[in-house]
C-alpha cells in the first residue's frame, strides 16, 4: 500500500482536500451500524476516519473506494463528522497521486474525451430521441430536458428518456435537449476524487447552459439534480432545477397530465439516496404513484430516510462488485418479501443495479424494474 507521510504533511493534505471534520470523531461506531456494507461484509468507516486522524491513509487500500456516499452515516453521527468528506478527501489525495481503481481510470479517460463515462461517441448523445418529435433546445423554451449519460446511451435507460419525452409531449410542454453539447454533470467523478475533471465538466456545462439561454433544467437522475442544485452554485451559476418526479407531481396537480388507464399492480417504491437523503424528496414520487388508477403502493423495510442504498453512488456504479456483496440484491429480496410485482424508482443508477441483480437472483426473476416515468407513460 502507498502511504502518505510524514504525519503533519498528511494531516494538512487531508484538511486541504475537505476532510478536516475527522478530528471530531471519537470512534463510537454508530456510523458502522448503519453502513450498508456491514450487511454484506465486515467494513468500518471508523477505520477510514482513524487513518485520517493519524495522517496515514493507505491510498491504494480497497476500503477507501467502498463508500457509496449514501448518506446514512451522517444521520447517526453525534459529533457531525463528515465521514463522506473524509472518504472523498482520501480519494482526492489518491487522484492527485495518479492512483485509482482500473474502472475509475477508464471512466476518467472517457469523460475527458467524450463527456460521458460509457466510452460512447459524443455525437451520438441525442440518438435516443430519433423519431420522438424532440427539438433542439433554443432560448425561450419552457424547459431544457437533461437526460444524463445513462438515459442517453444505455439501452435499458434509453426507455426512461423516451418515456419522459412522451410524457412532456403529451402534457404540451415546450422543451428541448442539447444533445452533443452536453457533458456528464460530473457528480460521480467528483465523489471518486477527481476534482479537476469535475470542474472541467461543470464549467463546460455551465457555459453551454448560459450560451443557450437555459433557465429551467429538468433531469432524470438524482445525481444530476444534486450537482446542478448544490454544487454548480460554487461556480456562481444558479439555474432552476427540477427532478422528473417533482415535475410529474406538478403537471398532474395542474391538470396538464391526466392519468386515465388502470394499472392494477402491486408496486413498491425505492428511495434513491441522492433524491431522498441528500435532497429530501420523498413525498412527490409516492403521491404521483398514488394517483395512478388501480395501483397498490406497498412500502418496504428501510425506506424513506432509512432507504437501503443500491450501491451505485460514489463511483460504485463503475466498480466490479462481486455477487454476494451487492446491496441491490438485498433490496430486491425486500421487494419480493412484501409481495410487490414491481420495484419502482427514480434513478438510472438504481435501475441498472436492480436489473443486474434481478438476472442473478432466483426468487426475483418475475419482479419488474421500472422508472417512475415508465409507469406514468403507461397510465396516460
Amino acid at each position: 500500500m502507498e502511504t502518505i507521510a510524514p504525519f503533519k504533511e498528511a494531516i494538512d493534505a487531508i484538511k486541504e482536500a475537505g476532510g478536516e471534520a475527522f478530528k471530531l470523531c471519537y470512534q463510537c461506531g454508530l456510523c458502522d451500524t448503519v453502513c450498508p456494507w456491514n450487511r454484506v461484509r465486515n467494513f468500518s468507516m471508523r477505520n477510514i476516519v482513524r487513518q485520517a486522524t493519524f495522517g496515514l491513509p493507505e491510498i491504494e487500500g480497497e476500503d477507501m473506494w467502498r463508500c457509496t456516499t449514501c448518506g446514512r452515516c451522517p444521520q447517526r453521527c453525534p459529533r457531525g463528522v463528515g465521514t463522506i468528506d473524509v472518504s472523498i478527501s482520501f480519494r482526492r489525495i489518491a487522484s492527485e497521486a495518479g492512483i485509482s481503481p482500473a474502472p475509475i481510470h477508464t471512466v476518467n479517460v472517457s469523460l475527458a474525451a467524450e463527456g460521458n463515462p460509457l466510452r460512447e461517441a459524443r455525437e451520438k448523445r441525442a440518438d435516443w430521441a430519433n423519431g420522438l418529435s424532440v427539438k433542439t433546445f433554443t432560448e425561450g423554451m419552457e424547459v431544457l430536458y437533461f437526460p444524463g449519460c445513462y438515459p442517453s446511451y444505455d439501452s435499458r435507460l434509453k426507455k426512461v428518456a423516451t418515456a419522459t419525452a412522451n410524457i412532456l409531449n403529451k402534457a404540451g410542454i415546450d422543451f428541448g435537449i442539447l444533445g452533443s453539447k452536453e457533458n456528464c454533470c460530473g457528480e460521480s467523478i467528483r465523489k471518486t476524487g477527481d476534482e479537476k475533471l469535475f470542474k472541467h465538466l461543470a464549467r463546460e456545462n455551465i457555459k453551454t447552459f448560459i450560451d443557450n439561454g437555459v433557465r429551467k433544467i429538468l433531469v432524470s437522475s438524482p445525481h444530476c439534480y444534486h450537482t446542478f442544485t448544490n454544487e454548480y452554485p460554487e461556480f456562481k451559476a444558479n439555474f432552476e432545477v427540477v427532478h422528473i418526479s417533482q415535475y410529474l407531481f406538478q403537471l398532474i396537480n395542474e391538470g396538464r397530465l391526466e392519468l386515465t388507464k388502470e394499472y392494477g399492480k402491486k408496486i413498491t417504491y425505492h428511495d434513491p439516496c441522492y433524491l431522498g437523503r441528500h435532497n429530501g424528496i420523498y413525498d412527490q414520487p409516492r403521491e404521483v404513484l398514488k394517483k395512478v388508477p388501480g395501483l397498490e403502493l406497498i412500502e418496504m423495510a428501510d425506506s424513506r430516510e432509512d432507504s437501503l442504498c443500491c450501491g451505485g453512488g460514489g463511483g460504485g456504479i463503475w466498480m466490479d462488485t462481486p455477487k454476494g456483496e451487492r446491496f441491490s440484491d438485498l433490496r430486491l429480496e425486500q421487494a419480493v418479501g412484501v409481495g410487490a410485482e414491481m420495484l419502482v424508482t427514480a434513478c438510472p443508477y438504481c435501475i441498472i443495479n436492480f436489473e443486474d441483480s434481478r438476472l442473478t437472483l432466483k426468487d426475483s426473476e418475475s419482479l419488474e424494474i421500472k422508472d417512475i416515468t415508465e409507469i406514468i407513460q403507461e397510465a396516460i
